[in-house]
C-alpha cells in the first residue's frame, strides 16, 4: 500500500476509534456514577460494565495497533520526501558545479587570446567582474597569438523540472502487514 493511500485511511481509522473510545469513556463514567447510586448497583450493573470494559480494551487496542501502523507510514512517507529533496539538491549542485567549470574554461579561453561568444562573456562577469578583468589583462598579453573562436559552452537553457517531494513521500511502500480496517460503527463491541 502506498504512503498517501494508508495516511488517508488509517488517520480516519484512528479518528473514529478516537471518538469511539471516548464514547465508551462516557458511558463507563456514567455506568459508574449510576451503579454509585443506587443500592446494590454494583452487582445489578456488573455485566454491563464488564461488557464495557472488554470493549473499551479491545478499542483501545486497535487504536494502538493503528497508531503504530501509522508511524511506520509516516516513517515512509518521509523517507521518500527526503529522498526527492536531497535529489533535487543534488542536482541544483550538480548544474553549479557544470556551471562553474564552463565559466572557469571562458576565462581560460580569453585570457588565452580566443574569441567566445558574447553569452559566454557575459556569463564569466555575472559570476565574477574580477575573474573576467584577469581574463581580459591575460588575453592583452596573448595578442599576438592565433586567435581561435570557440562555440558556446552553455546550450539552450532548459526548464527545469517539477518536482514534488510530497508526491514522491506519498507514492513509497509502506512495509509490514497492515492492521485490520474495521467498520467501527458496527465493529468492535
Amino acid at each position: 500500500m502506498k504512503a498517501g493511500e494508508a495516511r488517508s485511511i488509517y488517520s480516519a481509522q484512528i479518528s473514529a476509534l478516537q471518538e469511539q473510545r471516548s464514547a465508551l469513556l462516557a458511558r463507563k463514567k456514567e455506568l459508574e456514577k449510576k451503579s454509585g447510586s443506587i443500592p446494590n448497583g454494583k452487582e445489578l450493573f456488573a455485566e454491563e460494565a464488564a461488557t464495557l470494559e472488554l470493549s473499551l480494551e479491545r478499542v483501545t487496542k486497535k487504536y494502538d495497533e493503528s497508531r503504530n501502523y501509522m508511524e511506520r507510514i509516516m516513517e515512509a512517507y518521509s523517507a521518500g520526501f527526503n529522498a526527492e529533496v536531497t535529489r533535487q539538491q543534488s542536482e541544483v549542485l550538480e548544474e553549479y558545479a557544470e556551471d562553474l567549470a564552463k565559466i572557469v574554461e571562458v576565462a581560460r579561453r580569453i585570457a588565452d587570446g580566443g574569441v567566445v561568444p558574447p553569452k559566454d562573456e557575459q556569463k564569466l562577469m555575472e559570476y565574477s567582474m574580477e575573474m573576467y578583468m584577469a581574463a581580459k589583462n591575460m588575453a592583452v598579453l596573448n595578442e599576438l597569438k592565433e586567435k581561435e573562436e570557440y562555440e558556446s559552452l552553455w546550450e539552450e537553457e532548459k526548464e527545469p523540472g517539477e518536482y514534488d517531494p510530497e508526491e514522491a513521500g506519498n507514492n513509497m511502500e509502506v512495509s509490514g502487514e497492515a492492521p485490520e480496517l474495521i467498520d467501527v460503527e458496527t465493529g468492535i463491541e
